[in-house]
């Protein structure tokens, strides 16, 4: 087994059977790779070899409703409100025994590093968010008209219709997404394709629905997460060292989103913006994201 190879293993946490990848089981450093919505853990396919080459132990574990990552209790609230995910990621860390790994997420998952980190301070050596900015988790929060447009999809899942068009056709939705989101012609059917095996957990519409919902107050969220919630408002201030990359060509989260953060980090802070790049940097450019963490991570 070399370093480039994925293993496929599996781990118990207090509510979730987490499905996830590994690389480089022997790496003197650990990074935990986090995919977004809707994506999988195959998005990390073309940078976590490098990480591991550097000589991390790479983990990449399929968050609550997708793949193979399956919840224990019948009885659970298929709920994605925030904080739940950065809980989920915190039960990760601790039921692997990680001691200070590198967060590294994505969409959804660049939500869950920096909500673990708010959650525990001090449980990570570094911390990257990609394609989104560090923000508030409140219903309250001021919205652009501009932002309120990109968020279409947010609106039209609250809907009747919407939650429909998501349950007849969850790949139709999914790779809308990806043809907006980023320029034209930036992947090809087949990895869709095997990306979107995934969406196929039974859960994956429901944790969809919640996440978008209950972010708006649209929904109500598992009150076993009540105190990570209150834990998370105001916004913690991070001495975390931050890194932030985001593609230029972000047409859901653009640049702007993420600028003026610098005051609610204590910590070295640093952001990349990545020319011609959508938002999914780690597909789009993966060589210039390598570069860019093993750099700020030392």
């Amino acid at each position: 087994m070399t370093t480039h190879e994925a293993i496929t293993k599996s781990t118990r946490t207090p509510r979730l059977d987490i499905e996830y990848l590994e690389w480089n089981p022997t790496g003197t450093r650990t990074m935990v790779l986090v995919h977004g919505w809707p994506d999988s853990v195959r998005t990390w396919f073309q940078v976590a070899p490098a990480f591991a080459a550097a000589g991390y132990r790479v983990l990449a574990p399929s968050v609550r409703g997708y793949a193979g990552t399956r919840f224990l209790d019948a009885a659970t609230p298929r709920i994605a409100q925030l904080s739940a995910l950065g809980r989920d990621l915190l039960d990760f860390v601790d039921a692997l025994g990680l001691h200070n790994p590198v967060l590294v997420g994505h969409d959804w998952g660049a939500r869950a590093v920096a909500n673990a980190a708010g959650l525990r301070p001090g449980v990570v050596s570094h911390l990257v968010m990609v394609s989104v900015g560090y923000g508030t988790n409140t219903v309250q929060q001021q919205l652009s008209l501009e932002q309120a447009r990109n968020y279409w999809y947010h609106w039209f899942m609250a809907t009747p219709l919407g939650e429909r068009a998501l349950q007849e056709d969850r790949r139709a939705f999914a790779r809308m997404m990806w043809n907006l989101w980023s320029p034209p012609g930036w992947f090809d059917e087949a990895e869709f394709e095997a990306t979107a095996k995934a969406f196929d957990n039974p859960d994956w519409v429901a944790i969809t629905l919640s996440c978008y919902r209950h972010r708006w107050g649209l929904a109500e969220g598992d009150p076993a997460y009540a105190a990570d919630d209150a834990a998370l408002e105001p916004l913690p201030v991070l001495a975390d060292p931050m890194l932030v990359i985001h593609g230029a060509a972000d047409a859901v989260n653009p640049v702007h989103t993420s600028a003026g953060k610098e005051a609610w980090f204590t910590g070295p802070y640093r952001r990349v913006l990545i020319d011609g790049v959508g938002h999914f940097p780690q597909r789009e450019a993966a060589q210039h994201l390598i570069k860019e963490i093993v750099e700020f991570c030392g």
